[in-house]
């Protein structure tokens, strides 16, 4: 079983298309609505969600990009499932993420890697000196904004930052540890005031941990990087030509889609999970072992 957790923050329609296409009767599922995004997009996500007994909500906090509300909103998530019932592995996805492989295939490949995390991690200081000042500088999220001060401070003692990406793949075991064990409160604290928090919290907490499972530097998500102004990196919208590419993937999910870009790509893809559901197809693609 999985447990996902799914954030959102506009196009209510390409949600629902997202929560039919990785339901399943066996996992749980918990949806944060950004309150950015105003009450009626979460009214209307949660009637849609009222039919589904495995699925809950979160409280609505604004999820401000850089700021440490959205580690808030992971850990929170995690907290929730952890309460909703038993799973293997957490996955978080955004409202405009769409999985690859059928549900079945998914599970048969975690059960198949039940002691694995799977989650992109480099050595922050080593591989990504450029982005040492995200933990250096001291920053406040404030309503609307991140405050950048001038203010700089020393790393954590007896600790070494890592970075990745905000998505992830991991055991109950590490959700329940980053969620419950007294070690990571120093880590929340000193997170908080950092700059995109969500690109290396989980993965600082996790190697700087005793975890007994086996770190794979990989999502396994599908995900086309483009350059985007003072944005280094941005997700290139995937459309009805990039099928071929996406279906043919070893990876269980890819981001991001539009509707309001191109819809027609989604319907190609539920189509592709419908055939293999109907054909029963239930073998493992293992993945290459890259352990971090």
């Amino acid at each position: 079983m999985i447990g996902y957790l799914i954030l959102v923050h506009r196009y209510p329609d390409q949600f629902k298309r997202l929560f039919r296409a990785i339901h399943n009767s066996e996992n749980h599922y918990v949806v944060h609505v950004d309150k950015n995004s105003g009450a009626d997009l979460e009214a209307e996500i949660r009637r849609f969600l009222l039919p589904y007994a495995n699925a809950d909500m979160i409280k609505s906090e604004k999820a401000l990009w850089g700021g440490y509300s959205l580690v808030d909103a992971e850990l929170r998530g995690m907290e929730r499932l952890l309460q909703m019932g038993e799973w293997s592995h957490f996955i978080n996805l955004s409202g405009q993420d769409f999985p690859l492989k059928p549900q079945k295939q998914i599970t048969a490949f975690l059960n198949a890697n039940l002691n694995c995390e799977f989650i992109k991690v480099r050595d922050q200081d080593r591989e990504r000196p450029d982005t040492m000042h995200r933990v250096s500088e001291y920053v406040v999220e404030l309503e609307e904004t991140i405050q950048r001060t001038a203010h700089s401070r020393p790393f954590l003692t007896d600790a070494v930052p890592y970075i990745g990406n905000q998505w992830m793949i991991v055991t109950r075991a590490f959700c329940d540890f980053v969620c419950h064990d007294p070690s990571v409160a120093r880590y929340k604290a000193f997170y908080e005031n950092t700059l995109i928090a969500d690109e290396g919290f989980f993965q600082t907490v996790m190697m700087n941990s005793a975890m007994q499972s086996e770190i794979v530097n990989d999502d396994l998500r599908t995900i086309d990087w483009i350059p985007d102004g003072t944005i280094k990196l941005r997700p290139r919208t995937y459309q009805r030509q990039d099928a071929p590419e996406l279906i043919s993937s070893p990876n269980l999910f890819a981001r991001k889609f539009d509707q309001t870009v191109d819809s027609e790509i989604l319907g190609v893809l539920e189509r592709h999970l419908a055939a293999q559901a109907v054909a029963n197809v239930d073998r493992v693609q293992l993945m290459p072992a890259n352990a971090a």
